[in-house]
């Protein structure tokens, strides 16, 4: 039930929410992202550096931990955490309801992640592999220790569209973080955030935001 143990010591017990593999894999990709973001725009805004080199490779990286992170996932973690439920449309609605004071039923509790967090990974996950897939295409373009460039490999028609979904993609994920950078430093949401640098959140914390019945945690 929620607040059940909030204000027992039980309540600061510490409660794994992010194992130490998974907390790895996403500042990998973080770090890989912010690089890729300013390799790609520093120069429009007149930095001037090396950057092709920098820009491909950090792709290539975070190419690699989105794999990694997706076997991870579908194997070694409840992937079903992950999906849009009815309860998930069902605890928004009733939050709609009850904030137009239509219900005086507060909304139910999320499992390990809100429908917020859900919809913006799938965003994320859907701009980042369409970022992928161009940049990789792209990269036929330019010498590798794997390939020499071959300009024609594709049309320019074709590699006109290739460079608009990537340019697309790239301003989508520049709001995309700042979205999640915003909500992540929100005084309501720093328990999210200690818990992708320690790993933990504490049994209180699990009470007041998580059904139980959704999520079942384990202790650190």
């Amino acid at each position: 039930m929620p607040g059940n143990g909030a204000d027992t010591p039980d309540g600061a017990r510490r409660l794994v929410r992010h194992a130490l593999a998974d907390r790895l894999l996403h500042w990998g990709m973080a770090i890989s992202t912010l690089i890729l973001l300013g390799t790609a725009f520093l120069p429009i805004l007149g930095i001037e550096f090396a950057w092709v080199t920098i820009h491909w490779v950090s792709g290539i990286v975070l190419t690699v931990l989105v794999i990694v992170h997706t076997v991870r996932a579908s194997f070694w973690q409840d992937l079903r955490s992950m999906w849009v439920d009815r309860a998930d449309l069902r605890n928004t609605l009733q939050l709609a309801r009850w904030n137009l004071r239509m219900s005086a039923r507060p909304p139910g509790l999320p499992g390990k992640y809100s429908l917020a967090q859900k919809l913006i990974h799938h965003v994320f996950t859907v701009v980042g592999l369409a970022a992928i897939v161009t940049g990789g295409l792209m990269m036929v373009k330019i010498d590798t220790p794997w390939w020499d460039r071959n300009p024609y490999w594709l049309g320019e028609d074709v590699f006109g569209v290739i460079y608009v979904i990537h340019d697309l993609a790239a301003l989508a994920l520049i709001t995309l973080v700042m979205v999640h950078i915003y909500f992540a430093l929100r005084p309501e949401k720093l328990h999210f955030t200690r818990s992708m640098f320690l790993g933990w959140i504490t049994r209180r914390e699990y009470n007041e935001h998580h059904d139980s019945a959704r999520w079942a945690v384990d202790a650190e």
